[in-house]
Order: structure tokens, then sequence, then C-alpha cells
């Protein structure tokens, strides 16, 4: 074990990192205790390590425009339907992000793609 001085690094064994799912699962923790901002944070450290993890993009696009993010917010939503392009669910937090982000045309383009997709489109 390198001393707290020294510029020798210990790696951390892959079996003991956390999984983007753990990860996801502290951030939830973190916003039920009241810090959104810091579910944010813990949010944003999942996707160094799974950019591709639908949940985290999920939760930032809400937690964002709660925020006052509606750029940031927007971007996230978008991603879901890129990561679920089959699930209307996805669309239609995009349609709800974009409505509150006061882009309707974008909302009820998405809104329009969910109801599309529910019926087998």
């Amino acid at each position: 074990m390198p001393l707290p001085w020294s510029s020798e690094t210990t790696e951390i064994p892959e079996s003991d990192m956390a999984t983007p799912d753990e990860l996801y699962d502290e951030a939830t923790a973190i916003k039920d205790g009241g810090d959104l901002e810091g579910a944010v944070a813990k949010l944003k450290e999942i996707l160094e390590v799974d950019p591709n993890h639908a949940l985290t993009h999920s939760a930032l696009g809400v937690h964002l425009q709660k925020l006052g993010h509606p750029e940031e917010a927007v971007k996230h939503a978008r991603r879901v339907t890129e990561l679920e392009p089959t699930d209307p669910f996805s669309f239609t937090q995009l349609s709800v992000i974009c409505m509150r982000c006061g882009l309707i045309q974008e909302a009820e383009d998405a809104m329009a793609r969910a109801r599309e997709i529910q019926m087998g489109g």
C-alpha cells in the first residue's frame, strides 16, 4: 500500500467498483435526501463509466429541468429516445420535458411518436 505522500497509485480491483445500477441507487438516495444537485453530480459519474445508461439520462433530464438547465435536460431526454427508440415512455418523457422547457412543437412531436409506438408503429 503506498504512503499518502507517495506518487505511487493503487488500482481498485474491478470487482470492488460500483456498477452503474448501484451508482444510480446511490443517486436516488441522495435525491431522496433532498440534494438534487448532489444527485445530478452522482448521475454524471455514471455516464463516465457507462455513457449509454438510459436510466441515468432519463433521471438527468428530469432533475436538470427542475434545476433550471433546460438545454441540458432536453439533451438527456433526447438521448433516452436514441437509446430506447421503441419505448413510448421515452418519448412521453421527452414531450413533458420539452413542454416544461418551452419547446412546444418538439413536445407535440415527441408525444405523437409515443402514440405511434403504442399503436404498433
